[in-house]
C-alpha cells in the first residue's frame, strides 16, 4: 500500500502535528512541579504571612451587615489527608470566599474530631506493632486507660498539626490559628 498522504513517518509512526489547527500557546508544555510548587508556596507565605488574608478579610467584614455561619464537619485527625479532604475543604473554602465577595461577615474556622474509635483503632495497632501493647498489659486497668488516652492525645495532636500544614498548601482561606 502506498503513502498517499503528505505527512511524514517518524520512528514512532506518521506525523500529524501539522494536520491539527492547535492554537500557539506560551505556556511550558509540563508545569514542572517539583520547581515551582515551593516557589509558588514561597510567594503565598509572603503574601499571607500565615493567616493574613483571612484576618484581612475578618476585619474587612467587620463592616458587612449580613452574616453567614458555616458550621464544618470535622474530619478525623488521623492520618494526612486525601482527597475526599481536598473535596471538602477547597469547597467549603469556595463558599466561604464567595459568601464573603458578596458582602456577608463570614469566617472559617476547622475543627478536628479527635475522639473516638478510627484514632484508638490506630494508636492500639501501632502499640501492637512496636511491641508496647504488652508492656500496657501489665498495667491496672486505670492506668492502662490513661495511658492509652495519652497516646491517643499526642497521636491526634501530631495529625492536627499535619492536616493544618496540609491543608494551607491547599491556601484554603480558615482560621487555623484557632481552631475548635
Amino acid at each position: 500500500m502506498s503513502d498517499t498522504t503528505t505527512e511524514t513517518k517518524s520512528e514512532s509512526g506518521p506525523n500529524y502535528k501539522k494536520t491539527v489547527n492547535l492554537p500557539k500557546t506560551g505556556f511550558p508544555m509540563k508545569a514542572n512541579l517539583i520547581q515551582n510548587e515551593p516557589a509558588s508556596l514561597k510567594r503565598w507565605d509572603k503574601l499571607d504571612d500565615k493567616a493574613g488574608l483571612y484576618k484581612a478579610m475578618r476585619n474587612k467584614a467587620q463592616g458587612f451587615d449580613k452574616k453567614f455561619v458555616f458550621h464544618d464537619g470535622p474530619p478525623y485527625a488521623n492520618g494526612s489527608i486525601h482527597l475526599g479532604h481536598l473535596m471538602n475543604k477547597c469547597l467549603k473554602d469556595f463558599v466561604v470566599r464567595s459568601k464573603f465577595m458578596g458582602g456577608y461577615n463570614t469566617g472559617f474556622v476547622p475543627g478536628w474530631d479527635c475522639h473516638g474509635l478510627p484514632i484508638e483503632h490506630k494508636v492500639m495497632t501501632d502499640l501492637v506493632e512496636s511491641g508496647k501493647a504488652a508492656k500496657l498489659d501489665t498495667l491496672d486497668d486505670d492506668t492502662r486507660r490513661m495511658a492509652v488516652r495519652k497516646e491517643c492525645k499526642t497521636y491526634a495532636s501530631k495529625q492536627v498539626k499535619l492536616q493544618t500544614g496540609q491543608m494551607q498548601r491547599l491556601l484554603t482561606v480558615a482560621d487555623y490559628e484557632n481552631p475548635y
